[in-house]
């Protein structure tokens, strides 16, 4: 007779209800140790003597714990095996455990992502849990204090009725020897052997779709990914933050026909998954944004993350050590998300044929390089299939003519866009968004310099917008003289054609 706490629990609850319940249990220790005290004395003789077998095993398995720490290592390796084989044959119960992060192999090695099972049974336990729980671990999104979550804490347990039959979960850590961006978090589910069927068929599958339901009913806020490293030795990972950029295409600087095709290409991809399957090629686009400092590059990649509603995954070649890095921080790029690497023009250990980088802190050049080939078999390659697609790749550069043709060629990508100096429609853009304005009198000259003078989107803006939050008393004298400064500013550009000029003997 067995006189565990889960019994008692499994015997007392034989209502069945269409909707789960819950049973917290709290203090664990304390509750355990009333019931077992009021199960001791009602005890028959014959299970008093198992009660003192029961004692005296804990105080074998408590001198065994301390005995063992004299034992070589590959010996108490072997002893815990067959101990741990010999205790399942007396247990009653099973154990699932569910770790945060899964994807290693065997040996510890593999490539690390976040479980979709864990982030299920997070969001499952979040919404169900909170009233019943004393021990709870808030988390919520960097910069954003109004998405507070709460979540079941380390070493609690909660229960739950179930078709009949009682579950029980906790929340673990884990500790490791390598660095890691976050503890090694993990939930264990126990039940009865006999509801072992129960638990795989139907239980499992009711705690994953009201997960999966719940985590779509509370959408969570977009989020900017970064990948950082303090050295080539530590596990990298992506850090995020929640993505608050307002860039739109309506307050894009640039030529409207050129705005209208890329949201129309957009638009088309968003909404061609179906079509993409059909034709055999994974769903994915790729965009490279070609353009002096200052031209809207950045603000065109916010852009489109707003158009589109997708996470962003802005990675750091600098940060990144050797080709096994790139993989395993591009794997865990999210489906439907967008994957930035800006000013790729200038990294300089992206080689094509694939030969070693020497790295300032390390002689060991062979392995800490980040090759060409490596990044494409992501962007063009079989991984280019991984997931359910939605993957977009944004490429930012200021010279398109030190980049290697096969890294911008058609299929990787897709969309060239030229982003030059600052043309007079988008300088109307400007105008409306800084000043209100939809036409001036002195637009005409404005129109005039900027046809043959060079500036930035950027340099421009910052010429045009108010100095000061308040509103001017008088605000058409403050309007002119924006207008005025930038005429000035304008007049003392460089001319496009000794740009060009310039470039062509450089080239040269």
């Amino acid at each position: 007779m067995s006189h565990d706490h889960r019994s008692t629990q499994t015997n007392v609850s034989k209502t069945h209800t269409k909707f789960p319940t819950y049973t917290y249990k709290t203090p664990i220790l304390a509750t355990r140790h009333r019931e077992n005290t009021n199960n001791y004395l009602k005890m028959p003789a014959d299970d008093h003597k198992l009660a003192g077998l029961g004692s005296s095993i804990a105080t074998v398995m408590f001198l065994w714990a301390i005995a063992r720490q004299y034992f070589p290592a590959h010996v108490d390796t072997i002893l815990t095996q067959y101990i741990s084989r010999l205790v399942g044959l007396f247990n009653p119960y099973v154990e699932i455990t569910f770790p945060e992060f899964s994807g290693k192999n065997g040996d510890g090695s593999g490539c690390l992502s976040r479980s979709p099972a864990y982030t299920a049974i997070q969001a499952y336990l979040s919404a169900s849990c909170t009233d019943q729980a004393t021990r709870l671990r808030a988390d919520c999104e960097a910069g954003n204090t109004n998405s507070l979550n709460l979540v079941l804490d380390v070493s609690d347990e909660i229960s739950e009725d179930f078709a009949g039959a009682t579950f029980w979960w906790s929340s673990h850590k884990e500790a490791t020897f390598i660095p890691l961006p976050e503890e090694q978090r993990y939930y264990r589910l126990s039940f009865h052997r006999q509801h072992h069927k129960l638990a795989r068929v139907a239980y499992l599958r009711h705690v994953m779709d009201e997960g999966n339901r719940i985590q779509v009913s509370h959408r969570r806020p977009m989020r900017l990914y970064s990948n950082v490293s303090r050295s080539r030795y530590e596990h990298v990972a992506w850090c995020h933050m929640e993505f608050k950029h307002l860039g739109t295409f309506e307050g894009l600087a640039m030529d409207p026909v050129k705005k209208k095709e890329i949201v129309s290409d957009l638009l088309a991809f968003s909404r061609g998954k179906e079509y993409y399957t059909k034709i055999g090629r994974p769903w994915k686009r790729g965009y490279l944004l070609v353009g002096p400092h200052g031209t809207g590059k950045s603000t065109m990649v916010a852009a489109i993350a707003n158009f589109l509603g997708y996470d962003v995954y802005d990675l750091d070649l600098s940060q990144v050590h050797d080709n096994s890095t790139l993989r395993k921080l591009l794997v865990d790029v999210t489906n439907k998300s967008i994957l930035v690497i800006e000013n790729i023009d200038q990294v300089r250990s992206l080689i094509s044929n694939g030969s070693k980088v020497k790295s300032p802190k390390t002689t060991d050049v062979e392995e800490n390089i980040v090759t060409l080939s490596s990044l494409l078999s992501f962007i063009d390659g079989l991984w280019s299939a991984r997931g359910d697609g939605g993957h977009v790749a944004v490429f930012t550069a200021s010279d398109v003519a030190k980049l290697d043709p096969a890294l911008i060629r058609k299929g990787r990508m897709d969309v060239h866009v030229q982003l030059g100096f600052c043309e007079f429609e988008g300088f109307r853009v400007l105008a409306k968004n800084y000043l209100g304005l939809d036409w001036h009198p002195k637009f005409e000259l404005v129109r005039e310099l900027l046809q043959v003078r060079e500036m930035t989107p950027a340099d421009v803006a910052d010429i045009i917008m108010f100095k000061t939050i308040e509103e001017p008393i008088d605000k058409e004298k403050v309007i002119d003289d924006c207008i005025d400064n930038l005429i000035e500013a304008l007049s003392k550009c460089t001319f496009k054609q000794e740009t060009a000029i310039n470039n062509a003997t450089e080239n040269c």
